[in-house]
């Protein structure tokens, strides 16, 4: 049974059947989702908004697959701007009346929520782990610009340990250091805010 060809995504979403489908979809690198972040990432570039794939995407991108119902996208504030100014009402809509960063493509109705360099992550509250600037972090991974695992880390035990109802990004990094085996040594590699809860 597939007739979700004249579906967007949220009404999938609403079907088990044809949720799981779309599932095992995007872990085969097709459907809905990745129609989306393909559209998206080209659409980026070609405007020269420098960005970084981050959350549960990043995560497949690393080898830990796990479905998700949106894309999180790192900008910089002028490319968030610039996004607003070149693609809302292109292909892309803010998810509400007022809402700045958070976005759903038109067509696909896939949500799409951009974070901004310079931000915390988590509580939103200074700490020495921040959302990096997008052109610093980064390596190709399928041809989307996705941030590096050292940087994935560190921002989703800072999320985790802070950020109410985040406990979920713990996990992920748990099952990240799982599979893809990653050693005590590599928390040289990451920042002293999260190393001791990496050990």
């Amino acid at each position: 049974m597939s007739n979700s060809a004249s579906l967007d995504f949220q009404q999938i979403l609403l079907h088990p059947t044809l949720a799981y489908e779309e599932g095992l979809s995007f872990f085969k690198g097709v459907g809905l989702m990745n129609d989306t972040l393909r559209q998206l990432a080209n659409d980026l570039d070609d405007l020269e908004i420098s960005y970084n794939l981050i959350g549960a995407i990043a995560l497949n991108q690393f080898g830990y697959h796990r479905f998700t119902v949106d894309i999180d996208i790192l900008m910089t504030t002028e490319g968030l701007l610039k996004f607003h100014d070149k693609l809302v009402g292109r292909g892309y809509r803010p998810e509400f009346d007022g809402n700045t960063r958070k976005f759903r493509a038109t067509k696909e109705n896939v949500p799409i929520e951009v974070f901004t360099a310079g931000e915390y992550p988590g509580d939103g509250k200074p700490k020495s782990v921040m959302f990096p600037d997008p052109a610093e972090y980064w390596l190709e991974i399928d041809g989307i610009k996705t941030i590096t695992i050292e940087k994935l880390v560190e921002l989703k035990i800072a999320s985790g340990l802070t950020g109410a109802g985040r406990r979920k990004d713990l996990a992920d990094v748990q099952e990240l250091i799982w599979v893809r085996e990653l050693d005590a040594a590599f928390a040289n590699q990451i920042g002293e805010y999260v190393r001791s809860i990496y050990l």
